[in-house]
């Protein structure tokens, strides 16, 4: 017994040893890597290098730009791709503009991880740019949509004639998925309640293919998106959007030749050629002088991030709107929290709500909205669209006093459903028999192992139709509209921000730039120098973030990973998620521009 004792209280010791350890070596990478996280002192004089594959562009830079991640930092990876929020991508622009030691941009688009509405604020910035006589220079090598729209706004475009290149410049396309049939194969039922015709969330889950009402939507907003692009594409390049579509229709531009011979680039240059030409425009002599200074570096080193006395706060209502406290997307109660912080504020004399949110939770999204509606009776509060604000964003963003939308913006989706599984057959398929003991006559509805009867269905319908009449009104409130014109381009339908433009669901096309500079306007402040832009949430630290790791390892679902059916994850997760009687406010899809 003694030598049992002696050995447990062994391993016990060497147990508390090596997390002690383990703890005094984390603190010590933390240490390093908060010493050593600032990049290198970027040069005095070079040229901007906007490499596209080099960051990640966000709505909201998540950490202190010039440090690493928690992730990371736990990976002992000190050189993963550090993310820039959008605010602080184009305030880089910006301040490259006056900085006497930047020649000019060198824009290398391709492997960019950014929305078309990310893009379109990122080429609204480079276009103010070279205003300033500043030359901006594309360098491509595998034109796609994404990149080739992001390049069109460059002085010069270069492209590589190397052979192996792939050119995908083919025009949009959207992809829908409906997995009804497997789900009839292995007995599941899914009850979709709704009201909007256009309210396509749930689609997937009962029909094997897309409904009429659903594939006019979406052509319309695939058509709208492209029409940005062409339109933006055939402005720069001075040919007619006519004749870049013909181009694009005849699959014309499947070799670089083609690109030169049509206009769309300025010269095929190999890599030599290519710094040559660099090192011209930046009058070195030759590589060994031509600096070329990271972007995001840039950014870290010349974007003033503090709060000052006086302020325009941007709140960032990034995500998925759901109940609760979490971390994650737009948590309802500590939305809450962080729009009264704001409000309480005294330094805060005006706001800007940026909303990049395809929905979620009509519960959460209803108390963030009477959040909103309180800071707006003490504080101009104005709103600026990312590449989504639609349903439940759209529903806590439409009472604000102007919203601009990026023309690219997704939004409108007004519209309800809620979505019951129901698993009567599987059971039954197995071999389980599942009974219910009741205390009244439909206690059992929601227990997921039976279809719903007829009372039960209209009482599911009742809640739908009253919180889609909730959020009609909400609308018509907060637009200036009659319900019945809401109604009558509500139906749950989708909208680009340049369509919604002219049905009065947005003010007017502009930026997150734009937004702000108005709600300044609105405080009294008449130049940009008299006040300090502070974001919210503010970005957690290193140790916060280490903190709150250990409660949030929620798994999300691995669906073939690198197929189309990727996009299927998503969609199970939202299934998964909520209560069975929870209604939703939500885009069906997200959308991904290649």
């Amino acid at each position: 017994m003694k030598e049992f004792v002696k050995t447990l209280l062994a391993v016990l010791c060497a147990f508390i040893v090596l997390r002690i350890l383990g703890l005094i070596f984390f603190f010590v990478l933390l240490g390093g890597a908060l010493a050593g996280g600032n990049s290198a002192p970027i040069p005095r004089s070079g040229v901007l290098d906007m490499d596209m594959s080099s960051f990640v562009l966000t709505e909201q830079t998540t950490e202190s730009m010039g440090t690493p991640s928690l992730s990371s930092v736990m990976s002992m990876d000190f050189a993963s791709t550090p993310n820039v929020g959008i605010w602080e991508a184009v305030k880089a622009i910006e301040a490259a503009a006056a900085d006497p030691g930047v020649k000019y941009i060198l824009l290398r688009p391709e492997g960019a991880s950014a929305s078309l509405a990310g893009m379109e604020e990122l080429r609204d910035a480079l276009f103010r740019f070279r205003k300033s006589g500043k030359a901006v220079v594309a360098s491509l090598n595998s034109p796609g949509n994404g990149s080739y729209y992001l390049a069109s706004v460059a002085d010069k475009i270069y492209l590589s004639p190397n052979p192996g290149a792939t050119y995908q410049l083919i025009g949009l396309t959207g992809q829908l998925m409906f997995i009804k049939d497997i789900l009839d194969k292995v007995g599941v039922n899914v009850q979709l309640i709704r009201h909007g015709k256009y309210k396509s969330a749930g689609e997937m889950y009962i029909r094997s293919s897309a409904s009429p009402e659903n594939r006019e939507q979406y052509t319309a907003m695939i058509g709208s998106e492209w029409k940005l692009i062409c339109g933006a594409v055939a402005q720069s390049r001075e040919i007619s959007e006519e004749a870049f579509n013909g181009l694009v229709d005849k699959l014309a531009l499947a070799q670089p030749e083609d690109f030169l011979r049509y206009g769309l680039v300025d010269s095929l240059l190999e890599h030599e050629a290519l710094i040559e030409q660099l090192c011209t425009l930046a009058q070195v002599e030759d590589a060994r002088k031509l600096n070329l200074i990271p972007f995001a570096d840039y950014a870290a080193a010349k974007v003033n991030t503090l709060p000052g006395r006086t302020n325009v706060a941007i709140i960032f209502a990034d995500g998925e709107i759901v109940e609760g406290k979490g971390y994650e997307g737009i948590a309802g109660d500590r939305f809450v929290k962080i729009i009264d912080e704001v409000r309480k504020d005294k330094t805060v004399k005006a706001v800007v709500l940026r909303v990049n949110s395809p929905g979620g939770s009509v519960l959460a999204s209803a108390k963030v909205r009477d959040a909103l509606n309180l800071l707006d009776k003490e504080k101009p509060l104005v709103a600026s669209y990312g590449s989504y604000a639609a349903s439940g964003g759209y529903w806590i963003s439409n009472g604000c006093r102007k919203i601009y939308s990026d023309a690219a913006t997704l939004t409108g989706s007004i519209g309800v459903f809620s979505m019951i599984p129901e698993f009567s057959k599987v059971t039954k398929k197995v071999g389980v028999n599942v009974e219910y003991v009741g205390s009244n006559a439909h206690s059992d509805m929601y227990s997921l192992m039976r279809p719903f009867d007829k009372e039960e269905l209209a009482y599911q319908q009742a809640s739908v139709e009253d919180i889609y009449e909730r959020f009609v009104n909400l609308v018509a409130e907060g637009r200036r509209m009659e319900p019945a014109r809401v109604d009558e381009i509500a139906q749950g339908r989708v909208w680009t921000g340049a369509d919604a433009l002219e049905i009065g669901l947005v003010d007017e096309i502009g930026t997150l730039n734009d937004a702000v500079a108005y709600a300044a306007s609105l405080a009294g402040f008449t130049s940009s120098d008299e006040y300090t832009v502070t974001g919210f949430p503010q970005p957690r630290t290193m140790l916060e973030e280490f903190m709150t790791s250990f409660g949030s390892s929620q798994d999300k679902p691995y669906v073939l990973t690198g197929t189309p059916f990727e996009a299927l994850g998503h969609e199970v997760l939202s299934l998964q998620q909520g209560k069975p009687t929870s209604v939703w406010a939500r885009m069906p899809y997200t959308i991904e521009i290649k």
